[in-house]
């Protein structure tokens, strides 16, 4: 089903809003939600709370995108159940490292999570982006949006995980280079 139909369906609140959602986008949820949260029954729940919270900001709000409107409920969602988590002592994953590792090039005085939320960040991280070849590109965004372990972006690129870590290191350079240029200082 087209996303514009399940918008409609959201509008309308249609109880197949969240079946269909769940039918096009569930697979995609789920793998975002179990890379940041690394167990399934609570990747499953947190994707159940995305939809829930789609269902209430569709209407009065209709996404331009609807994947990458889930995609960041998801996302948001497992990182908050994250903390949650780390709060209460229980387990870790490649979440905290893949957000450690990008605190070296954000400022300290404020969390990774509170500073992704802000739009000018967004705007100079989309920037810095659009500047790099493709490859480079995916990798990042899978390692830093999608939380993807080393050894999973080596395996899916055919590299080494030693060329990945060595790609996301002088990636992360530029992108601190980057933001330092753009006002942004660690």
């Amino acid at each position: 089903m087209e996303d514009q139909k399940i918008v409609e369906l959201f509008f309308s609140r249609s109880e197949y809003a969240i079946s269909e959602t769940d039918l096009k986008y569930g697979r995609y949820c789920k793998y975002i939600s179990q890379n940041i949260l690394c167990n399934r029954e609570d990747a499953e729940e947190c994707v159940n709370d995305a939809y829930l919270d789609a269902w209430r900001a569709i209407p009065p709000h209709a996404p331009q995108n609807l994947k990458a409107f889930l995609g960041k409920l998801t996302r948001n969602l497992a990182i908050k159940a994250l903390e949650k988590k780390q709060a209460e002592k229980r387990g870790g994953g490649q979440a905290e490292l893949a957000l450690a590792e990008l605190d070296e090039c954000i400022s300290s005085n404020s969390s990774v999570e509170d500073f992704l939320d802000e739009a000018l960040l967004t705007a100079a991280i989309n920037t810095f982006l659009a500047t790099l070849p493709a490859i480079n590109r995916q990798i990042f965004v899978r390692r830093y949006w999608y939380v993807s372990s080393i050894s999973d972006i080596a395996k899916q690129y055919d590299m080494s995980e030693s060329k990945v870590k060595s790609m996301l290191f002088r990636l992360r350079k530029q992108l601190k280079a980057h933001l330092e240029k753009e006002g942004f200082f660690v």
